[in-house]
């Protein structure tokens, strides 16, 4: 990780040793156009078999907007299944303010996206939005993998699926357990940080020998490798901007929280002052024209 951007980068590599890492957004949309890569992790999340996901489609990442002045929605990726079932894909790799709104609103936006004027309810297909998050945003807990739907909160018994969240922390992961299977198994190969642990990753099953030998593909293009390392510069430059101004602000609000803690305390220590004049019987005259204060400002205080 560097020091000064929170970024995890590859140090010290050779162009040998170079591939794209997934937790960078561009690198994971590329690597989402693999029709086979879709499908693993897809049924991972689900919990079937590969061989059970009949179809995936990529859909237009840009939502449409019901009114002019609504809010476009534009996720990362977006996938149909064969049933009609949309999955939204973010990568999010430093913390974000309002995810959970943020969350909702994507959404939310799915879902009234399928209907046009004049449609019927029963149009609407269930929609899924999954957080692959490089942060920790339950903090509460260890869990790395949550699935969240409307239930009763009494019983948890489920009332609709159609609105479905699943949520990786990638900073949570356990130490590895060679029994692992499943969603934890995609999202180490999604949070590993050499072409070393990929390959050894790759070696486990056709899928993740598939989305390997895609990563491989891609950082082999100039074009792409080009994107990536732009992406990626631009990444580090927002996050050392976003530090640079939170330091800035922090340190002028000491400046101004010191200059106004004397302040205050210079004014505490006149009306202790004042007070004390009054009391060994200095008239409100003379107290006035010292303290520079009017008579009404020093019966005041005395009151």
């Amino acid at each position: 990780m560097s020091k000064r951007t929170g970024i995890k980068v590859q140090e010290n590599r050779t162009d040998d040793d170079f591939i794209m890492l997934p937790t960078v957004d561009f690198c994971f949309k590329e690597l989402m156009r693999n029709e086979k890569v879709r499908k693993g992790i897809i049924a991972a999340l689900l919990g079937v078999r590969p061989e059970e996901i009949k179809e995936t489609r990529l859909l237009p990442t840009i939502l449409r907007k019901e009114y002019e002045d609504d809010k476009y929605g534009i996720l990362d990726v977006r996938v149909e299944m064969h049933d009609g079932t949309q999955i939204d894909f973010e990568m999010q790799v430093a913390e974000f303010d309002f995810w959970k709104k943020r969350i909702v609103f994507y959404l939310s936006k799915m879902v009234t996206d399928q209907i046009h004027k004049g449609d019927d309810y029963d149009k609407i297909q269930k929609c899924i939005h999954v957080s692959i998050l490089d942060f920790v945003h339950f903090p509460e807990d260890n869990r790395y993998y949550r699935k969240i739907t409307f239930c009763d909160t009494k019983t948890g018994e489920i009332y609709t699926d159609i609105m479905e969240i699943h949520v990786l922390e990638l900073g949570k992961l356990p130490p590895e357990d060679q029994n692992e299977e499943g969603i934890i198994r995609w999202m180490r190969f999604l949070n590993a940080k050499s072409r070393k642990e990929l390959k050894e990753m790759a070696k486990q099953d056709e899928y993740f020998g598939e989305a390997y030998e895609e990563l491989d593909r891609l950082s082999a293009d100039e074009k792409k490798r080009l994107e990536y390392e732009t992406r990626l510069k631009y990444k580090r430059d927002k996050y050392a901007q976003l530090h640079y101004a939170t330091r800035i602000g922090r340190e002028e609000g000491e400046r101004i929280g010191r200059e106004e803690g004397e302040r205050i305390g210079k004014e505490e220590g006149k009306s202790e002052m004042i007070r004390s004049m009054w009391k060994a019987g200095v008239s409100e005259e003379q107290i006035a024209s010292i303290a520079q204060k009017t008579v009404e400002e020093v019966r005041k205080l005395c009151k």
